[in-house]
């Protein structure tokens, strides 16, 4: 497989970045608002019960042939002022809910009714752009589908469509949850009680629900990580002190000088920022241009950024670990690091440089595994080893791999040797690895219930809880996400939620898992709420107003979980009221409160106040301890504004600048090798791969019992042999490897095809196939097709291009069957790409799934 490289114009910015001139108006937002927030007339008793906000007319017509009416672009928004029914008469500052370029938004109300969305001009990051994402924000709000009421099933199976459900008042639908909480308390069974959040979550909810388990006795308050990006924080922690994204869009206010943008090479491995985070990528490509930095992408497939790359690199999949190693060993073995920046700052290079000669891990080793051209190898390594600084960047390409933490752990030992980390325009910048995560409240003042152990980390291991009951059968979850739709193994994720004894479901529409419900819960969209939602993924956050009156009866997350607490005082026969709202002052229903509890709280937060983010046009970063300080860009920077930042997280951290027991970076220690090796892993990284890769390649094998996960020690994992030799029978059947990703920069998770605008322009799945894999099929351009792995299959439409590779199939996620807004376009109803991955192939440490490859053919429909 060769590699490609790519002229700097290879794509307009304007394909993946609006600017702020067209405004919300140009791009149709306004023309897409039919409705009213505030209606809320009776639901009907069917699955439906609940989607009262009224929506467009369906246009008249054979199917397909509906059409959005929008409005013109405007310059400058020139044709919007002085019109009497255009030019706002209320702006109201809030920000995205999408991605975590978490852009700031200024929301145009005429007469109480989102007439416009623009973009902050004053933000030198985001210089006013916006991408097309920011106009799905008020379809959330005015959308026909929504969510009003709480419901409760009355009748049909568990999972059916035909399942009927009635409208009930809060107090009841949050009573019959407390009640069953408490009954499988009482009866010993309390840690076969789980929650699972989600990204979409207003921040600090997490820290709610944790509270909450923690006055019931239950282990299993899980999160998303495992189905988005907790390997590299994992790994960062290991490595370098903190598991976060390490440095910072725009200036660094401690330094004055420019960070990321600054840098003189892109490594881009996985990431497809274009798409994902057009509005921060717009902004590296700025600096690009001023510093001619060169960018270099990593990817089985040619997406929008690789169309922008000097270098477009395409390794077979999941084998990106086997490729960094030999990038490391050239750089190691031909003198390439940073001499002085290792023997100051970092503990076990010696050990690392006769591991990786003793493996064998070479440049022509890597080129035999990945497909990718020695000389490419080298390359890389000669041009990232000599560019100072030199950042890396990675996303869900390489989390999502069998070998996530092992690999993110080489990633960061390549920017350690060649000292490319605590110096602007470097890092380890592993997206969605990000703050605000963990927020603090005040202890709680009584005695709790010992936790015992929880369930394994991933790979979301409840439908293999339920259905097997090991280690222990889960009885009663409730989500705030859609594993229906984002867990591997789709098909034995349905199974497991039609025999789940009792499901709690909160969203805004009637998805999938919504069918699957004993009661459900609305909540509200990023515009109908104070405080503090999305992040950037440099830690960054913004303060933003509500815009909106709520839909309905819906609430935001953290109010649900307050008013279960007082549903639990009410209902628990075994402590007294105040157990449980002493533990949640009806105070905190104002976000506001909430807020100044985690600033006071929450280590290095404590600059980070409501007033003052509310007065910035730019995001501010944590750590941040006091309102004096600029909040660090930066991460590991010698400089005193970091030091005095890591102080405020620990108290032991004085003097550190790396916050690792030895305050170095910590590529090997007898005491994190021990760790690693009780799960099968070592501090040195061994390379190992996807059993459904093809050729023959070091696998790995997982154990039957459990141990104490050394990476998440509240949980348990299978331990695992790795180097194990893949027999490749797979493929006998399935010769293909397929991948799945997001399908466009329209989309963002599941709930952006509930917009017009996401379904008209993204309502097909299109399955990016190689032309001459196709002919060999006999598939041609816009075929229905048919991809199948051992696990089922799914359907779409072929789309072929050269710019993947003849044995790799892209198949978009985030479709599902109960999205029905594509039903006025004739969109079809798909099954969820993840039918097709393997939920037994998953990283034992983080927890990650594995959906960067599956065995799988593809043949017309």
């Amino acid at each position: 497989m060769t590699d490609t490289g790519r002229p700097h114009d290879g794509l307009s910015r304007r394909v993946f970045v609006r600017s702020a001139i067209v405004g919300g108006a140009g791009a149709g937002t306004a023309a897409l608002l039919p409705g009213s927030a505030h209606a809320d007339p009776a639901p009907t008793a069917a699955a439906e019960a609940g989607s009262a906000v009224p929506g467009p007319p369906v246009p008249a017509g054979e199917p397909g042939t509906a059409t959005v009416r929008t409005l013109l672009p405007m310059a400058g928004g020139d044709f919007v002022k002085g019109s009497a029914a255009l030019e706002p008469d209320r702006v109201v500052t809030t920000a995205c809910q999408f991605c975590n370029s978490n852009c700031r938004l200024h929301i145009g109300l005429k007469a109480g009714r989102v007439v416009s969305v623009d973009g902050e001009t004053k933000d030198p990051v985001q210089q006013g752009n916006l991408c097309i994402k920011a106009d799905l924000m008020p379809q959330l709000v005015y959308n026909p589908h929504r969510l009003t009421r709480p419901l409760k099933r009355v009748k049909g199976a568990k999972g059916s469509t035909d399942s009927v459900f009635e409208p009930i008042g809060w107090d009841e639908a949050l009573d019959i949850i407390a009640r069953k909480f408490l009954a499988l308390r009482d009866a010993g069974q309390v840690h076969t009680i789980a929650n699972r959040t989600t990204g979409r979550l207003p921040r600090g909810t997490g820290s709610l629900v944790a509270r909450i388990f923690q006055l019931l006795g239950s282990p299993n308050n899980t999160d998303v990580g495992p189905v988005c990006n907790d390997a590299g924080g994992n790994a960062l922690a290991a490595t370098f002190g903190l598991g976060n994204f390490t440095n910072g869009y725009g200036t660094d206010g401690a330094t004055g000088k420019e960070d990321l943008g600054s840098a003189r090479y892109f490594l881009f491995l996985g990431t497809n920022q274009a798409e994902t985070h057009p509005v921060t990528f717009d902004h590296l490509l700025r600096g690009r241009a001023a510093t001619g930095a060169e960018l270099v992408v990593v990817d089985p497939r040619l997406t929008p950024t690789g169309e922008k790359a000097d270098l477009w690199v395409a390794p077979k999949p999941h084998t990106d670990f086997a490729l960094v190693l030999g990038i490391l060993h050239h750089v190691v073995t031909t003198g390439r690091y940073d001499k002085a920046f290792v023997d100051r700052w970092v503990i076990g290079f010696p050990e690392l440089k006769a591991h990786l000669v003793e493996r064998g891990y070479t440049t022509a080793w890597a080129a035999k595994v990945t497909g990718v051209p020695e000389s490419t190898i080298v390359r890389i390594a000669e041009d990232y080893s000599a560019a100072k600084p030199a950042a890396i960047f990675c996303n869900a390409g390489i989390s999502h791999q069998l070998g996530a933490f092992d690999t993110y752990r080489a990633i960061a030992m390549l920017a350690a040797v060649t000292g490319n980390v605590g110096v602007p325009g470097g890092g380890c910048n592993f997206m969605h690895n990000t703050w605000p995560g963990g927020l603090d409240l005040p202890p709680l003042t009584v005695t709790t219930p010992p936790v015992g152990t929880a369930l394994p980390v991933g790979p979301d291991y409840f439908a293999e809880s339920i259905l097997t009951s090991k280690p222990y059968r889960l009885r009663a979850i409730m989500t705030q996400g859609n594993p229906l739709v984002s867990s591997a193994h789709s098909g034995k994720v349905r199974e497991a939620y039609e025999q789940l004894e009792f499901y709690v479901y909160t969203g805004l529409f009637m998805e999938e898992p919504a069918y699957y419900a004993d009661v459900i819960l609305p909540v509200c969209s990023g515009l109908e709420m104070d405080g503090v939602y999305m992040r950037r993924d440099d830690r960054g956050i913004r303060w933003q107003d509500q815009a909106v009156p709520r839909v309905g009866q819906s609430r935001p997350d953290w109010e649900i979980w307050i008013e279960l607490a007082y549903a639990l005082a009410r209902n628990d026969t075994r402590n007294p009221p105040s157990y449980w709202t002493d533990a949640f002052p009806r105070t905190w229903l104002d976000y506001t409160n909430l807020w100044a509890e985690f600033v006071a709280h929450t280590p290095g937060a404590g600059g980070m106040t409501k007033e003052r983010m509310a007065k910035r046009a730019e995001p501010l970063r944590w750590p941040c301890p006091t309102t004096s300080h600029p909040g660090v860009s930066t991460l590991y920077l010698d400089h005193p504004s970091w030091y005095q930042a890591a102080e405020s997280l620990d108290p032991a951290n004085k003097g550190k600048r790396f916050l690792t027991p030895s305050g170095k970076v910590e590529i090997t220690t007898p005491d994190l090798d021990k760790r690693l090796r009780s799960a099968g892993h070592s501090a040195l990284p061994v390379f190992f791969t996807h059993p459904e890769v093809t050729g023959t390649n070091p696998t790995l094998r997982y154990e039957k019992r459990f141990v104490t996960n050394p990476v998440n020690p509240q949980a348990v994992t299978h331990p695992v042999q790795i180097g194990i030799p893949s027999d490749n029978r797979v493929h006998t059947r399935y010769p293909l490897m397929g991948m799945t990703g997001r399908p466009s920069v329209v989309h963002f998770a599941e709930v952006t095809h509930w917009t017009y605008t996401g379904e008209q322009l993204n309502g097909i799945r299109l399955i990016q196939i190689h032309p001459k894999t196709a002919r060999r099929a006999g598939i041609a351009n816009g075929d229905d097709v048919v991809v199948e792995s051992p696990r089922g299959r799914i359907t779409g439409t072929a789309l072929l291009t050269e710019g993947i590779r003849e044995d790799t199939v892209f198949v978009p996620n985030t479709f599902g069957p109960a999205q029905k807004v594509g039903d006025i376009f004739g969109d079809p109803r798909y099954e969820p790409a993840n039918t097709l991955p393997d939920d037994q192939y998953y990283d034992n440490l983080s927890g990650q799934q594995a959906y960067k490859c599956f065995a799988c053919q593809v043949r017309k429909a």
